[in-house]
């Protein structure tokens, strides 16, 4: 057991809470298993790593930007998961959506990504829903501490925005086509439908296509802003958007201004 996860425990809160629950010292299988990220200074001494296992989180999509999302989620310790996606693996998902095999084509996205991240890590809790509509998008949101929108269904991913607002989720949004991508944290105060009021012109990747690295990388900074916001480490792009260029490998963050009270 390394000495620095030790002192990291003894340091933070024994006991941290997350939704009023509170959760038990971690065990020793799981000090090593999270041995690594629980040497960074600033995750050990917050008691995030017991905020992660008393967490649930609600990922919407389970394909480029959700799988590996998901994984990272998983790897980390999120400690109940959540994913709705209806949709079945097509042989063209596969040069950006490695978490599925050949073997998967005709199988149900949720259901495949599920059997993977629990194999990834048998501590979490996977369960799958269908399509988010809105018949189950209250029931959905309403019982997880965080929300992670990575769907590319322009109806679903409203749907999704207008209920987390409504119910006071905060939700991490992704959004990946042809060679840029784009993460940011929403929450009551600041939507998406204050930053994008309506999809316009914006393209799925079956219109603009997409490079395969790129929603990896876009899913995997998702993972990271929800692993800031359940841990209560670092600065959460609320308010925020984050921005890549895969051609040219610039970033940018650029300030979101609330809309005026009325």
């Amino acid at each position: 057991m390394p000495r620095a996860v030790q002192s990291g425990r003894a340091r933070g809160p024994r006991t941290p809470t997350l939704g009023g629950v509170t959760a038990p010292p971690l065990s020793r299988a799981e000090l090593r298993r999270y041995s690594r990220q629980l040497l960074v200074p600033e995750w050990q001494g917050a008691g995030a790593q017991e905020r992660l296992r008393a967490a649930h989180v609600l990922v919407v999509g389970a394909g480029g930007l959700g799988g590996p999302a998901l994984l990272q989620l998983v790897g980390a310790g999120v400690g109940r998961l959540t994913i709705a996606d209806g949709d079945t693996v097509d042989l063209s998902n596969l040069h950006r959506q490695t978490h599925f095999s050949a073997e998967d084509v005709g199988r149900l996205k949720a259901e495949v990504a599920a059997a993977r991240v629990q194999a990834l890590n048998p501590y979490v809790q996977v369960q799958t829903a269908g399509w988010l509509d809105a018949g189950n998008a209250g029931d959905l949101v309403q019982g997880a501490d965080l929300v992670l929108d990575a769907t590319d269904n322009f109806v679903a991913r409203y749907l999704l925005a207008d209920t987390c607002r409504t119910l006071g989720r905060e939700w991490v949004w992704g959004a990946a086509s042809g060679t840029s991508g784009m993460v940011s944290v929403f929450g009551p105060h600041l939507g998406l439908r204050d930053v994008f009021p309506d999809p316009g012109g914006a393209e799925s990747c079956e219109e603009a296509g997409v490079l395969g690295p790129l929603v990896v990388a876009v899913g995997s900074i998702m993972a990271l802003e929800a692993l800031k916001v359940l841990g209560g480490v670092g600065t959460p792009l609320r308010g925020r958007l984050w921005t890549f260029d895969a051609l040219t490998a610039r970033v940018h963050v650029l300030n979101l201004t609330p809309p005026p009270q009325r």
